[in-house]
């Protein structure tokens, strides 16, 4: 009995309209060719930067949807700046794949999660990740410790004097909080502290 050949769905991204994705949709059909994969679907995101999250790429969030309901067997992308933003943005997806039992093929990077070297090496990619998380963490924590070590103020900048008075004559006079916040361009949490200020 002949095995049901995997199905592919492909996933091709090009930043600018004047680049097109033919390019990466051959070469990746040609891979899953010699794979002995089916493709059954191919999902595109064309003139859309790699920056933008899932929710400004239509493509990107069908294909998932379609992964998530089991649609496909393996996920083939020319790169893997196609998929991610960052090394989390990636090893994210690629979990959420591995959840729902699908593969990854990046060909650029030649990782096949198919295999047992590519599935090791997605292993050492979510080491990678999480030391990206912890030097973010430390360039933050740093960054905030010199903010302070010279002085400057961190968090929301002060409502000025004037506006808080103005916004506190304003509830005073009974205007309501919504109002009262937009009449003097201030946040409604600033008026209701302003209101709890009152109060007490």
């Amino acid at each position: 009995m002949t095995p049901t050949p995997r199905r592919a769905a492909l996933y091709l991204r090009v930043s600018t309209d004047d680049q097109t994705v033919a390019n990466q949709e051959r070469e990746l059909r040609a891979v899953a060719d010699r794979a002995g994969w089916q493709v059954t679907a191919v999902y595109k995101d064309e003139g859309i930067s790699g920056s933008k999250g899932r929710d400004k790429r239509p493509g990107l969030d069908a294909m998932l949807k379609a992964a998530t309901r089991r649609e496909h067997d393996v996920v083939m992308a020319w790169s893997v700046d196609r998929l991610g933003r960052s090394l989390q943005d990636l090893v994210a997806m690629l979990s959420d794949l591995h959840a729902s039992g699908i593969d990854l093929y990046l060909h650029q990077q030649a990782i096949d999660t198919t295999t047992p070297a590519g599935k090791a090496l997605f292993q050492m990619m979510g080491v990678f990740a999480e030391f990206e998380r912890s030097m973010i963490r430390e360039r933050v924590k740093s960054g905030m410790a010199r903010a302070k070590a010279q002085g400057k103020r961190l968090g929301k900048p002060a409502v000025p004097g004037a506006k808080v008075e103005a916004v506190r004559a304003e509830l005073a006079r009974g205007t309501g909080l919504v109002k009262a916040a937009r009449l003097h361009g201030v946040g409604t949490y600033t008026a209701q502290r302003i209101k709890k200020e009152m109060s007490a």
